[in-house]
């Protein structure tokens, strides 16, 4: 029979309407495109790994990433440890998000999921303070011969004047890492709104949240990984 998978006796494995996994098509779609994003991560952190290996000079995260808004300078990773925390609490809120969802409760989604923007909000813009910090350099900068260098680009930068691949690297991945929590950010506003319309009233559940939630917690887990490769090892 055409759409049906059978067994050599004729009997039915799958009829092919439903999955046979008792998972729906949006979630191993969410899935999938976990997996392809992990491998690019992935090779982005081993890329890192070998060109931070066959380094002649590294700088050390506690000299570079120690300043706090409104304080300066003097605060090794405090900041960045700030931005974790609260990367991960919005992580737990998503979960009580997701599983309000499951009892149909509208007004916890609501509650869980609002609190998760925020906290995603939270680190985006902690994020772009942080790179802002990062390119305009410290009060210092860096004495190449006659040269002051101030801060960081693509090309030369202060914290590590003998491997200038350090800023690439640290541009390049935690922006990529940054694009993904701003992405997560938006559908996330996008889906509280449509949850505040009773769109998903109408359809009788909230799976959306738990596949955005999927996405949420990825984000979450990646940045687990780099921040330990670029902040404390």
């Amino acid at each position: 029979m055409a759409g049906h998978i059978e067994k050599v006796d004729g009997s039915t494995l799958w009829g092919g309407h439903g999955s046979p996994f008792r998972i729906s098509y949006g979630k191993q779609m969410m899935w999938f495109f976990l997996l392809s994003d992990a491998l690019t991560f992935g090779a982005l952190l081993t890329a890192y790994g070998y060109a931070r290996h066959q380094a002649f000079d590294w700088p050390i995260a506690e000299h570079v990433f120690n300043a706090m808004p409104f304080l300066g300078e003097g605060y090794p990773l405090m900041y960045v440890a700030l931005m974790t925390f609260i990367l991960i609490v919005s992580s737990v809120t998503m979960v009580l998000a997701v599983e309000a969802g499951h009892r149909l409760d509208k007004k916890g989604v609501i509650k869980w999921l609002s609190l998760t923007v925020l906290g995603g909000a939270f680190f985006v813009g902690s994020q772009a303070w942080e790179w802002a910090h990062f390119i305009h350099g410290t009060e210092h900068g860096a004495h190449i011969g006659d040269a002051v260098i101030y801060g960081a680009n693509l090309i030369e930068n202060e914290y590590a004047p003998l491997t200038p691949q350090f800023a690439d690297f640290f541009f390049f991945i935690t922006g990529f890492h940054g694009f993904h929590v701003t992405s997560g950010v938006v559908i996330n506003l996008i889906i509280l709104i449509q949850v505040l319309r009773g769109t998903y009233d109408d359809r009788g559940h909230f799976e959306m949240v738990e596949k955005v939630g999927l996405y949420w917690h990825f984000v979450d887990l990646v940045w687990v990984f780099v921040f330990t490769f670029f902040y404390l090892i």
